[in-house]
């Protein structure tokens, strides 16, 4: 596991979700950022019985922030502040939450802006230290966005965030884009179960909605869908193994095969049906 990751669990997804809860509080409204990444599984898979791993990341995608001026941006910045996140020394797209007993939560922003290069860091007017890195791709997240509220205890204090989510078509197009670009098992797996496990119905209806929600967009993915496919096209496969490795340690009673076979046909389905003319 990479040094800059912590191993994934319900209570570090609580975590996570009360520091995004407490930085919406200080921002006053629902904020104009998407929110996507590790978070967002749980939220597209709340009718299953089998729950998704979690994460200590929030990330957000932010082209609609930027959209909104400096005044927006500069409100994120003291709203991190006030949550207790201070920017990385390397990346003002990353804020960490302030050491102590608690779970470090990485609060991260994502851009999509076609007059940027990819990668490039994208400075906020009006901030001191606050900025987005410019990642192809996340942008469909802020094409599909659904409003939910999410609650959270803050010292004994019940809060209450309106936030904007993305929806299963922009979760499953970014993280194919991302899956792509950063080769991390975690993207691999949170594809697949969401694949598996979502409220909307099968692969193929999924495949369906996200043809349907991004029409000829989708092309635009072709070599990453042709990638995310290859990456689970046999048991060895770094995607399968992602996701055996996952599930079958949250739980240990499943079959190893089995959950190979699940992700595998799961994967090649949609990736298929979303690459045939």
């Amino acid at each position: 596991m990479p040094e800059d990751e912590q191993p994934r669990s319900l209570a570090a997804r609580a975590a996570a979700e009360l520091a995004l809860v407490r930085v919406v509080h200080h921002y006053g409204k629902r904020p104009e950022f998407v929110l996507l990444g590790g978070l967002v599984p749980a939220l597209l898979c709340s009718d299953s019985g089998v729950r998704h791993a979690g994460t200590t990341d929030v990330d957000v995608q932010v082209n609609l922030e930027i959209s909104s001026g400096a005044v927006n941006a500069a409100r994120l910045e003291q709203a991190l502040r006030n949550a207790e996140f201070v920017p990385d020394a390397q990346n003002i797209w990353r804020w960490r939450s302030a050491t102590g007993s608690r779970a470090v939560i990485k609060f991260e922003l994502l851009a999509d802006l076609d007059n940027e290069p990819a990668e490039a860091v994208v400075v906020f007017d009006g901030c001191k230290d606050l900025g987005a890195v410019n990642l192809r791709g996340t942008g469909f997240a802020a094409k599909d966005v659904e409003v939910r509220n999410l609650a959270a205890i803050d010292q004994g204090v019940r809060r209450e965030a309106e936030i904007n989510v993305t929806g299963l078509a922009g979760f499953l197009m970014a993280k194919v884009a991302a899956a792509r670009s950063r080769r991390k098992a975690k993207d691999w797996y949170d594809i697949s179960f969401v694949l598996l496990h979502n409220d909307h119905g099968s692969v193929p209806e999924t495949a369906a909605y996200v043809t349907q929600t991004f029409g000829a967009e989708v092309g635009s993915l072709s070599s990453a869908i042709a990638d995310l496919r290859a990456n689970f096209e046999g048991p060895n496969a770094q995607g399968t193994i992602a996701y055996v490795d996952q599930i079958t340690q949250d739980y240990p009673e499943l079959d190893p095969a089995t959950a190979a076979a699940d992700c595998q046909l799961a994967v090649q389905t949609f990736s298929d049906l979303l690459l045939s003319p």
